[in-house]
């Protein structure tokens, strides 16, 4: 299977939890992650010079860090944010039958 390193979680937040679960459920579909979980979370962030405090849906994304650039391509177009969360954290350590699951479930 590899090393844990090839495995990542990607986030990314959004404005409501219909545009939250359609990316989601495109990333899944196009077999380009293995899980996706939305959490209603407050965040508060600087935006254009503005302190701004917003309900979102936090979306974590399991993956294999070979499809980061497609996710992201991905999230960008379904995206309704100008400038949207996307980052990768890579996933150091797991179970390896988790690791199993995630890589069987992609590609």
């Amino acid at each position: 299977m590899g090393s844990c390193c090839e495995f990542s979680m990607v986030i990314t937040t959004c404005g409501d939890r219909p545009s939250a679960k359609k990316i989601a459920d495109a990333l899944i579909q196009e077999r380009l992650a293995a899980c996706a979980q939305l959490f209603p979370i407050e965040s508060v962030y600087l935006w254009k010079g503005d302190v701004c405090n917003e309900e979102e849906i936090l979306v974590l994304i399991k993956s294999r860090s070979e499809f980061f650039d497609k996710i992201s391509e991905a999230i960008k177009k379904m995206h309704p944010y100008e400038t949207p969360e996307i980052i990768e954290v890579p996933i150091t350590n797991g179970l390896p039958q988790y690791l199993q699951w995630i890589n069987d479930c992609i590609g």
